[in-house]
């Protein structure tokens, strides 16, 4: 999910962006090292990155949990970044969900299967993939688009979740949420689990990337999700379009004391809530995992 790759310089513009914070906050990662000049950007992987696909093969079988919704979402040639294989959702008219990727990672409760050794507890994740909606698209930002998550039970029961979603508007906006109480007691039993959850507070981002001045192009999105220490209130979450901070929240208490688990899954999601409005479709490429900043650059 790159001839698609040169040096892109972090730029940290604090009036364009979100940021929440109490005290002294810890400064934004520095950028990412220069990404390597090739089409198949994972056979060239950096330091720290834990999954790569850039759909140049065939990976699906190593997600724990591919959903192709039924023909919509599918490996496809020729429709990604410069002309590679992507992710292709097609959205039918009034469609809701349309496929889904769904990556393990790191130690996981029974029954999920991870990509990597599936040993490790991540408390400091960094996501990124691009995106580019047809030419045309309406409707916003087709809601899902990707989470990350910390798994605490076979039966799905989840202790944190870092939302990159959106809605009927034309931005992303980052949507962090706990499944534990304050001190770290897990309240969640199953996925999803509305009542048991705590909403942490959405903070939008900046880019219109779904108007109809944005769409046709690729974006590269990335996010970053750090988890509390210690029933602290100074976890992580933030998020860039083509390396411009979004929205940033560096007081979030997402687990109290919970430490099972950490960051284990992040998913790739076609989910539009309402439905969309006509035929449509867009593109999903180059997706990686880390725990350092991966970066961007434009394709």
């Amino acid at each position: 999910m790159l001839t698609k790759l040169t040096s892109l310089a972090f730029v940290a513009v604090i009036v364009a962006c979100t940021d929440r914070g109490v005290g002294p906050v810890s400064p934004p990662p520095p950028p990412p090292p220069p990404p390597p000049p090739a089409t198949a950007e994972c056979a060239h992987p950096q330091a720290g990155w834990i999954w790569c696909d850039d759909f140049e093969q065939d990976r699906r079988s190593q997600y724990f949990e591919y959903d192709s919704g039924g023909g919509a979402f599918t490996r496809t040639a020729a429709v990604g970044m410069n002309g590679s294989s992507a992710m292709r959702t097609r959205f039918a008219a009034g469609r809701v969900s349309a496929g889904a990727l769904h990556l393990a990672i790191g130690k996981m409760p029974a029954g999920f299967r991870a990509a990597d050794a599936g040993t490790t507890v991540y408390r400091d994740v960094y996501w990124r993939l691009y995106v580019r909606n047809q030419a045309g698209w309406v409707g916003g930002s087709g809601w899902k688009l990707s989470r990350a998550i910390s798994f605490a039970s076979p039966s799905w029961a989840e202790a944190m979740i870092g939302h990159v979603w959106g809605d009927s508007s034309n931005h992303l906006s980052l949507d962090p949420v706990s499944g534990t109480d304050p001190t770290g007691i897990l309240k969640t039993t199953v996925y999803n689990d509305g009542p048991n959850l705590r909403w942490l507070g959405a903070r939008p981002g900046v880019t219109p990337l779904f108007d109809a001045s944005h769409v046709g192009r690729w974006y590269c999105v990335e996010a970053h999700a750090k988890l509390n220490d210690l029933v602290l209130p100074n976890g992580v979450f933030e998020f860039w379009v083509d390396g411009l901070l979004q929205a940033r929240d560096s007081t979030l208490n997402f687990v109290g004391a919970f430490s099972d688990y950490g960051i284990n899954a992040v998913f790739v999601e076609n989910y539009w809530n309402t439905g969309s409005p006509k035929a449509q479709e867009r593109y999903i490429d180059n997706f990686v995992v880390s725990t350092q900043r991966i970066g961007c650059s434009p394709p």
